[in-house]
């Protein structure tokens, strides 16, 4: 007797597991849509700044005291630290290199981690 059950299935996604190259791949492109959001924030933000010194000023005041303006200046210098590195990790495979699982493992853990150093130095940068 035939299945013709045609429900939809619900499919459990922290059931698989997840390979790291998977992993550095779809952060990569997470980053690339922040940044896209981020370049209508600056966009606005440099129109706005460029109105009179008074809106300088206040743009100025608000990322040396307000946490929330410091929170989204961080999180798109890491997004953009971030993508840089799985550029570059994209690029070196494109020319050949690391193209095998193994060495694809090792080249997705070093843009991951220099990401991670790279947002801890846009922290440092942000908040000191």
């Amino acid at each position: 007797m035939a299945n013709n059950d045609s429900r939809p299935v619900d499919i459990q996604f922290g059931k698989f597991n997840w390979p790291v190259t998977a992993i550095a791949s779809i952060t990569h492109r997470i980053s690339a849509v922040i940044i896209w959001v981020g370049l209508g924030i600056g966009l606005a933000t440099l129109y706005f700044v460029n109105q009179s010194s008074e809106s300088f000023d206040l743009v100025l005041f608000a990322l040396e005291t307000n946490f929330l303006a410091q929170f989204v200046a961080w999180g798109l210098l890491s997004a953009f630290g971030y993508y840089c590195m799985g550029t570059i990790k994209h690029l070196l495979q494109d020319m050949g290199y690391c193209e095998e699982f193994a060495s694809g493992k090792i080249i997705s853990w070093v843009a991951i981690i220099l990401g991670l150093s790279l947002s801890v130095l846009a922290g440092v940068y942000v908040w000191a």
